[in-house]
């Protein structure tokens, strides 16, 4: 067992959450590569109109200001939107997974790439928090806040353990 400014933390318990955070990026991942083939599955169709009847199916008013943008944004989207939308969705969902995979597998580089990754959303997440509370947008925080100190207390201790000569199993 190591100190650590959370309290006592063994390596097999450190172990097994960096494992949970493998699962839940790679969750994330597979969330996204799907989300990047439904885009796909959208080339070449009629997107207004499948906008209205989603609208109509939902019934909401057409007339309303958050339906009519939305029906404007599928008028105007193309196929070549949609190629990048969903090329950027693979791209994510490739970068989760490899940072899943070197969690997985323990690798340092990966604890780093999450601790930043994670990070990197905390100010707007706070922003957004702030500027209206939802359960989503309190759930993304706690969420990706316990990642961020879940990365920063195994890499604090690898640190020390390395530090102290300590060798890893």
């Amino acid at each position: 067992m190591v100190l650590t400014p959370l309290g006592m933390i063994s390596l097999s318990a450190s172990r097994t959450l960096v494992k949970s955070v493998a699962v839940f990026e790679a969750v994330k991942g597979g969330i996204v590569l799907l989300a990047g083939f439904g885009v796909l599955s959208l080339l070449g169709r009629d997107l207004r109109a499948l906008a209205m009847s989603l609208v109509g199916w939902l019934h909401l008013d057409p007339s309303r200001r958050f339906t009519s943008v939305f029906i404007e944004a599928a008028s105007n989207t193309t196929d070549a939107r949609l190629w990048f939308i969903a090329g950027f969705g693979f791209v994510y969902a490739t970068f989760r997974f490899t940072e899943a995979y070197g969690l997985w597998k323990a690798r340092a580089w990966a604890e780093w790439l999450a601790l930043v990754s994670g990070g990197i959303y905390l100010p707007v997440e706070v922003y957004e928090l702030l500027r209206r509370v939802t359960w989503i947008r309190m759930t993304a925080l706690i969420a990706n806040l316990a990642v961020v100190i879940l990365m920063a207390v195994v890499l604090w201790q690898n640190r020390r353990r390395h530090r102290d000569g300590v060798a890893l199993p």
